[in-house]
């Protein structure tokens, strides 16, 4: 790895303190808000080994020692030939513990010894973040090259298939933000747009029609048609028809339309889409338009095979409990005493926090047992109740603060290894915060995913340390060489 060298032991270690200090901010507040969130007056000492607030300073302790190890007992160099194995060996405990796990929750993704769980899905972000900036990092790596493209998106992909494959889909989606990694690194932007399309697509599918949503694919396809390609005419034709396959049902209702009904609206809808596909691509095997224009159909073809594929997934992919979920969030359904209940809830917890909270120890919502899982998924909602808007707004700020802070120093830091992988730890950072915040507001699909450093749960303070500090221990050769100069 050209451009980074160890440092000698004896020589000053440089550490970013914003990150340290966000890193302590978050442990420790998480640490109180697990206490507050599992507290009873007949365990009230902070240190009590029995209860989960004890074993979380347990987790801590050995988290800060795993820290100092990292920083001052560790060759970054070896870092990125190693990577390789650390990556197989975390695909081997992957597959292992399909079939020699516990199932926890629904998903055989934990290995117990005794009553200490171990869940290799949170460490494996850790191996694939290091493989990933290792593959990246070599000397004439380019996205625009299908094999290194290829080779890249597999070192994301085969982690994703077993942590799927151990009904585990709250961690696979994690991995998905590292796309933004790949966009960082030179990934047309396009690549992006299509992925947060065919998502919209599935939703609009699912709480609407399949035939809203090839109407709204097909729309707005020809909209950004006549921005790229400046087609006016093609345009005010194609408009018309998106409108008029809204009222395909409408009409197949009348005596004068009644044949309509002899095929589904989504298979006329595709009828209409005809000529302006048949012109669409003849214009772009004379070429008649750029890359923009073939890009934008690939897009509207993605789409339109989503949407007749999303029963099959969500009938026969997805499972009871994850289809209950979405149609909860989406409205589809709602069930306040079964899957909705958690979310139903939290809710109410960060609402009654009202804007400076309840105080610490003070949540009813808390105290009372009414979120299920509030020390570990749901432990932001103790946050909002008995902190209020502001110390959510708080702990909101730290989060920004902590994964922009690691996006600047890999920005500049000169080194490719190191900076992809700060690209890597960020986008993990940024879905977690996401992911959890949404779900715990009703904003996203319960898919049980720990908030960082704030969660209760050994295996993902581990995880968010190591992950954390490998990135600080890289910076602080950059720091070295700044001050040397």
């Amino acid at each position: 790895m050209e451009g980074l060298s160890y440092s000698s032991p004896k020589r000053a270690r440089k550490v970013d303190f914003g990150l340290l200090l966000a890193y302590l901010f978050l442990v420790v507040f998480g640490w109180l808000n697990i206490y507050s969130a599992v507290y009873s007056e007949e365990h009230s000492f902070i240190l009590d080994f029995s209860q989960r607030y004890g074993l979380q300073f347990i987790w801590i302790c050995i988290s800060l020692g795993v820290a100092i190890v990292l920083l001052y007992m560790i060759n970054p160099s070896h870092l990125p030939p190693l990577s390789p194995i650390f990556y197989l060996v975390m695909l081997v405990l992957l597959a292992a513990v399909i079939f020699l796990g516990r199932e926890v929750n629904g998903s055989r993704s934990w290995f117990f010894i005794g009553s200490f769980g171990l869940q290799p899905a949170e460490f494996s972000k850790i191996t694939t973040a290091l493989l990933l900036s290792y593959i990246m990092s070599q000397y004439g790596f380019s996205l625009a090259n299908r094999k290194d493209a290829l080779k890249a998106a597999l070192v994301v992909i085969v982690p994703i298939l077993l942590i799927l494959m151990e009904k585990e889909t709250g961690s696979a989606l994690v991995y998905m933000g590292l796309i933004l990694v790949f966009y960082m690194e030179g990934l047309a932007g396009w690549v992006i747009v299509l992925g947060l399309s065919l998502i919209a697509i599935f939703v609009i599918t699912i709480a609407a029609s399949p035939l809203t949503a090839l109407a709204c694919a097909f729309g707005a396809c020809c909209i950004i048609r006549f921005v790229i390609s400046r087609k006016l005419v093609w345009t005010l034709c194609a408009i018309p028809v998106t409108v008029l396959m809204f009222y395909i049902p409408t009409l197949a209702g009348t005596e004068t339309f009644a044949f309509l009904a002899n095929l589904n609206p989504e298979v006329w809808a595709l009828i209409l889409m005809a000529p302006f596909l048949f012109f669409w691509i003849r214009d772009l095997l004379f070429r008649k338009e750029g890359k923009g224009g073939l890009y934008l159909l690939l897009c509207l073809a993605a789409a339109v095979v989503l949407t007749f594929s999303v029963d099959l997934i969500f009938e026969k992919v997805l499972q009871p409990h994850q289809k209950a979920r979405i149609e909860n969030l989406l409205g589809i359904t709602e069930d306040l005493q079964g899957i909705g209940y958690n979310v139903h809830q939290s809710k109410i917890a960060i609402g009654s926090g009202g804007l400076t909270g309840k105080g610490f120890l003070n949540g009813t919502q808390t105290k009372y047992n009414f979120v299920p899982e509030q020390s570990t998924d749901f432990i932001f909602c103790t946050v909002g109740e008995e902190w209020g808007f502001l110390g959510s707004l708080l702990l909101l700020g730290v989060y920004i603060f902590l994964i922009t802070r690691i996006i600047h120093l890999s920005s500049k830091n000169p080194d490719a290894f190191t900076r992809i992988y700060g690209y890597c730890v960020a986008s993990i950072f940024l879905m977690h915060v996401v992911i959890n915040m949404g779900m715990t507001m009703g904003l996203l699909p319960v898919i049980g995913i720990p908030l960082p450093f704030l969660s209760y749960g050994g295996s993902s303070m581990m995880s968010f340390t190591i992950l954390l500090f490998i990135f600080i221990r890289l910076d602080m050769e950059r720091q070295n060489k700044d001050a040397d100069i």
